[in-house]
Formats: structure tokens, C-alpha cells, sequence
């Protein structure tokens, strides 16, 4: 069996699990499966793994380094693999254009002045962003994410600006919370934005270890590397 099949094995059998893992975590909440989208998360691995996750029908793939982003949707994109590329990680003002040439989902907006950047870099293109907001649920900066009346504020210029669209919100369950507190919040914060941009319904939450209470909590999107991926040798 050469390398690239056994990779292939490998990860279709991760994927299954994952799936099924999801599967349930919907059953137990009395939502569908299709509720819950997989972002699987291939930062550090090469673009040759996106290719085969394509190839095993993943339509979302996320990355949070803008150089190792951009070099492995061209060689994803070069072997006919096309998925949807989220941006999930602090994105800095200056790599806004850079972003917008592959990503479709910019899921780590959390203030104005990125939102901005992102709306300039946007401008032209044949389909509007799609920006989630990332909240902080504890308050600390150095994760990133909005917090207090920041929140409404960076929501409703990403809503009104011409080349963003507003998708919903993005959280991190922050370190020594447990997650079913974390995503309870975040639930409530999602109602307050549903109530005033009907539209804005994604709930980026959940990652390997609290998918589970992600899902339970109404997230829509889980961004799962280790899980699907492995501990295999990455990319340095």
C-alpha cells in the first residue's frame, strides 16, 4: 500500500468516527446531523491531506496562519480540490487582502477596524465574505474576540457593509471553563444576534475534546483537527 493510500484509509476512518461522534451529539440534542457542518481542521498538515479530505466529501477546511493558508488552498486548488476555506485564527489588518484571495468564511472578526479592512480588501468581489464574529467568553485579550457592547457594534457594521455578510458568531471555550458553561453563553449571545440580524444563525463552537457540548448547545459548525487528523508528523 503506497503512503498516500494508507493516508487515505487513515483518514476516512477518522473521519467515520467523527462523523458518528457528531451523529450522536445531534441525536441526543434532537437536532439532524446536517444541522452541524465539520471544519476540519488541517493547520501544520499538508495540502495533500485537504486533497484527500475533498476526495472523502469534507466540503469545509480551516486554517489560522495566513502564509501556510494561502500556499495550501493554491496547491489544493491545483489538484481540483475546492473547499470552503475558513479563516479561523487572529488575523492581523495588514493580511486582509491576502485572506480574502481564498477564504470564503473569515470566522475571527472582533473589532471595527479588521471588519473594516476586510470590507476594503472585499470590495469587488462576486460574492460578498461570509465574517463570523469571534467572542470572547471570559474577557481575555490575548485569545482575541469581542466583548461587551463591542459585539453589537462590530455585528452591525459587518451587517451593513456591502461586501461582507454577516454569518454568526465564533467562540473558544476558554481554558478551565467547562464547555456546557462556555456554550451556554455563547447560545444566549446568538439569540440576541438572531433577534437583530435574522440571517446571522452560524455558532462556530466545538473543537476535538467538546464537540459534544457544542452541539448541545446549538453549535452549527465544529472545527475538528486532532480528532480527523491525528498526531501524524505535521508540516513545520
Amino acid at each position: 500500500m503506497t503512503d498516500a493510500a494508507g493516508r487515505k484509509d487513515q483518514l476516512a476512518a477518522s473521519l467515520g468516527e467523527v462523523r458518528e461522534r457528531i451523529a450522536r451529539a445531534c441525536a441526543a440534542a434532537g437536532r439532524p446531523a446536517e444541522d452541524v457542518t465539520l471544519v476540519a481542521v488541517t493547520k501544520t498538515y499538508p495540502a495533500s491531506d485537504v486533497v484527500l479530505l475533498a476526495g472523502l466529501g469534507v466540503t469545509d477546511v480551516g486554517e489560522n496562519r495566513d502564509q501556510e493558508a494561502a500556499a495550501k488552498a493554491a496547491a489544493a486548488r491545483a489538484e481540483g480540490a475546492t473547499p470552503r476555506w475558513h479563516f479561523i485564527g487572529q488575523l492581523q489588518r495588514n493580511k486582509a487582502r491576502s485572506v480574502i484571495g481564498y477564504a470564503d468564511v473569515v470566522e475571527s472578526v472582533d473589532s471595527l477596524r479588521l471588519a473594516a479592512a476586510l470590507e476594503r480588501a472585499a470590495a469587488g468581489r462576486p460574492q460578498p465574505l461570509e465574517v463570523l464574529i469571534q467572542v470572547s467568553i471570559d474577557g481575555d485579550p490575548s485569545r482575541g474576540g469581542a466583548t461587551g457592547d463591542d459585539l453589537w457594534q462590530i455585528s452591525d457594521a459587518v451587517a451593513a457593509a456591502p461586501s461582507l455578510r454577516l454569518g454568526g458568531l465564533m467562540a473558544v471555550a476558554p481554558l478551565g471553563w467547562e464547555p456546557d458553561r462556555a456554550f451556554e453563553q455563547l447560545a444566549v449571545l446568538s439569540g440576541r444576534l438572531v433577534a437583530a440580524h435574522p440571517t446571522a444563525t452560524a455558532v462556530s463552537a466545538g473543537m476535538s475534546g467538546d464537540l459534544e457540548a457544542a452541539v448541545r448547545h446549538g453549535a452549527t459548525h465544529v472545527r475538528i483537527g486532532t480528532s480527523l487528523l491525528g498526531m501524524r508528523n505535521p508540516l513545520r
